[in-house]
């Protein structure tokens, strides 16, 4: 297959900036958003969270709806569809009034945040599947990483818009008017990105598809009835890379403020040193898992979940800026490696026909179960057993489950195979 060109592909790694810049904007603004919709009350910061766990419900009917279209009329028109959904909502969040305007504005809140969670659906299994299908076969991995890079790159952007609208501005100010600003950011940027997508090519594997004819009618029933395997391992790969992502970075700057280790402020100026260490460990990641495989990358990080999550948790609660730093930091590069490799690893699952439709039903429905929730869980736990290890305990358990799947794993990276390929016969002599 050909590979589509650099601006192309640098135009569907930039669209992932927008996208986590704009979906994440909200749980590094969770405590500010808790007082300004849902009132003072002790609840308010889980009724907050709450709402972004029912926005990652939304992610796998996102997914869906917008998969199969992706799989019908291609790549770029659905990424097209998905990107406008972004940008209204975005638009809709920063215009909304507050709980002391209109009683309402808690459920229009969460409303918006479930549309959002609808687009980002199809966003990144629309992003991921055209990255791996227009890369070089040899890399795969690389490419399909800056994704995962990228996408910190807007987890970052939004963690500093957070940070600097938070020390900038007097609370009252903060709560009045200035946290609407960074949304007006991400709407920006978002119709931005619907403009540079309308000059992008059409990934070639679709292209494949039309000419020869083979564009499925049906994607979601012709992946589930043949590949319902793939859609098993891209649901264990994504668990694993949602839960490590959702509660070993997302979740720390709430998790720091909950448990009284650190202030809203420094808890976020902590955060963006971990979204700087995704960001060198996701491109490196992505090589490795081209030159050493899938498998094994995948492998290797998850042994690393099972074993450091609990520890750096009880790190950061020890009164100790370093350690904090350590532990966060650790824990961010544990998370940003799965999410590089898991991402080619999750598309290579399926054939072209009812690709997207595949990652819908695997990798999308367990981000939603194991990202969405994992932050309200991993709160309620804390704050009901007041063990601040708690957490790091919910990363060690979904990594356990996921190993066997891992070691059972067939290997999809075109380099390590061709090697093994090569090796069979020899291996097979006297």
């Amino acid at each position: 297959m050909p590979s589509v060109s650099k601006g192309s592909i640098a135009i569907a790694a930039f669209s992932t900036v927008v996208e986590w810049y704009d979906f994440t904007l909200y749980l590094y603004f969770a405590t500010t958003l808790s007082r300004v919709f849902f009132g003072s009350a002790e609840t308010s910061l889980l009724a907050t969270l709450g709402a972004f766990a029912m926005a990652y419900l939304m992610r796998p009917l996102g997914a869906i709806a917008f998969g199969r279209y992706g799989d019908r009329h291609g790549r770029r028109r659905m990424m097209l569809w998905s990107v406008g959904l972004m940008t209204a909502a975005m638009l809709a969040t920063a215009l909304l009034p507050t709980r002391e305007d209109a009683a309402w504005s808690g459920a229009a809140l969460i409303a918006l945040r479930c549309a959002m969670g609808f687009a980002v659906g199809g966003e990144y299994t629309g992003v991921v599947a055209y990255l791996m299908e227009g890369a070089p076969a040899d890399r795969r991995g690389l490419v399909t990483a800056l994704a995962a890079a990228a996408s910190e790159i807007g987890a970052l952007l939004a963690v500093a818009a957070a940070a600097l609208t938070v020390n900038l501005l007097p609370a009252p100010e903060l709560d009045r008017w200035g946290w609407r600003l960074p949304f007006l950011l991400g709407a920006a940027l978002a119709a931005v990105v619907w403009v540079l997508r309308s000059a992008m090519e059409e990934s070639p594997e679709f292209l494949r598809q039309q000419r020869r004819h083979s564009v499925p009618s049906a994607p979601l029933s012709l992946v589930l009835k043949e590949n319902f395997a793939g859609i098993a391992r891209g649901f264990a790969i994504s668990a694993l890379g949602s839960v490590t992502y959702y509660v070993g970075i997302a979740y720390v700057p709430a998790f720091l403020v909950a448990v009284g280790a650190s202030a809203e402020a420094a808890a976020l100026n902590l955060a963006v040193w971990a979204a700087l260490a995704v960001i060198l460990v996701t491109p490196l990641a992505g090589a490795a898992s081209d030159r050493y495989g899938r498998r094994r990358s995948l492998t290797a990080l998850c042994l690393g979940s099972a074993c450091l999550p609990m520890l750096m948790f009880g790190w950061m609660t020890g009164g100790s800026a370093a350690h904090a730093w350590i532990g966060a930091v650790a824990l961010a590069g544990l998370a940003g490696g799965v999410s590089a490799v898991g991402a080619v690893t999750t598309a290579e699952q399926f054939a072209g026909e009812g690709r997207l439709s595949g990652l819908a039903l695997g990798a999308t429905t367990a981000t939603a179960v194991f990202g969405g929730l994992a932050p309200v869980a991993a709160q309620y736990w804390v704050g009901a057993s007041g063990w601040p290890q708690a957490p790091g305990l919910m990363i060690s358990l979904v990594a356990l489950a996921v190993l066997p799947v891992l070691l059972r794993l067939p290997e999809t990276a075109p380099r390590v195979r061709a090697r093994l390929d090569a090796q069979r016969p020899r291996d097979r002599s006297p």
